[in-house]
């Protein structure tokens, strides 16, 4: 099945940006202990528009800084229903991580956690329904909310995929 997700220029849509996980390495020399970071952020305008990036570097600030950019190249475009909600279920799997979500009735608001829900609140998504199955990692868990999202197929699409109109459906 053909990625049908569009990379899109952030440069014009402010996005807002979130960091999901910071993690230390030591490395231990004769010298003592060298110190690296990871940052893994998530960034989108909640208006359909999401990313996740990662970046490593030796002082945190850096680390957040180069998430950022790898992020921003990474936003792609959700589908969202009714400005609020996805169009149906669908299950997205990273590594041991899967994450299923669900839409939801107006004024559930967002039932996820941990890095799920940054994504989930990041895309614009404001009522649905999200459950980590499996590994509880938070890339992972964010990564695996990223894809169930990018699973989501509008009546509109699959209708044209199919070269019909959405009431022949």
């Amino acid at each position: 099945m053909p990625n049908t997700n569009k990379k899109v220029d952030s440069k014009k849509n402010l996005l807002e940006e979130k960091v999901v996980s910071i993690g230390r390495v030591t490395k231990v020399t004769k010298g003592g202990r060298h110190f690296r970071f990871s940052a893994t952020v998530v960034v989108g305008n909640r208006k359909g528009l999401v990313g996740i990036g990662t970046g490593k570097a030796n002082e945190v600030p850096e680390a957040i800084k180069k998430a950022i950019q790898a992020a921003n190249k990474n936003v792609t475009k959700v589908a969202i229903v009714d400005n609020r909600t996805i169009p149906h279920e669908a299950t997205g799997v990273t590594g041991s991580a899967k994450v299923l979500i669900k839409p939801a009735k107006e004024g559930t608001g967002v039932v996820a956690g941990g890095s799920a829900r940054d994504v989930l609140e990041l895309a614009g998504v404001r009522d649905i329904v999200a459950k980590s199955l499996g590994s509880n990692t938070k890339i992972n868990v964010a990564k695996a909310t990223l894809e169930a999202l990018k699973m989501q197929r509008t009546a509109e699409k699959i209708a044209e995929l199919r070269g019909k109109k959405v009431e022949e459906l």
